[in-house]
């Protein structure tokens, strides 16, 4: 079993940044390949980025890539999302992810991967 608490979010004007830091419990989280998905208002939630448990590889959507950096300390048990150059449809809540087996092929970026999330956190970049 993994808890995930995420903290960071919050109200930033467009081009700054933000870093959201995702705080797993269990003994196991090294084992875990981690994702952050965010649901825009009014939208479905969609894939940010992933990374695998030994940090080894990682996995960006194309609409913020080369914007947002994941990164994970598995000695701290936190997984982060490094926002840079924020835009104001980068507006949603931000959730952590952890899948409980190895990523296969391109289901890093399906939520159905993910066995257990955060309570998600707010991102807002007014327009």
């Amino acid at each position: 079993q993994v808890q995930l608490v995420e903290s960071g979010g919050g109200l930033v004007q467009a081009g700054g940044s933000l870093r959201l830091a995702c705080a797993a419990s269990g003994r196991t989280f090294s084992s875990y390949p981690m994702g952050w998905f965010r649901r825009p208002p009014g939208e479905e939630r969609e894939f940010v980025a992933a990374i695998s448990w030994g940090a080894g590889r990682t996995y960006y959507a194309d609409s913020i890539k080369g914007r947002f950096t994941i990164s994970r300390d598995n000695a701290k048990n936190t997984v982060y999302l490094q926002m840079n150059s924020l835009k104001p449809e980068d507006t949603a809540v931000y959730y952590c992810a952890a899948a409980p087996r190895y990523f296969s092929g391109s289901n890093y970026a399906r939520p159905q991967t993910y066995d257990y999330w955060g309570q998600g956190t707010q991102v807002t970049v007014p327009s």
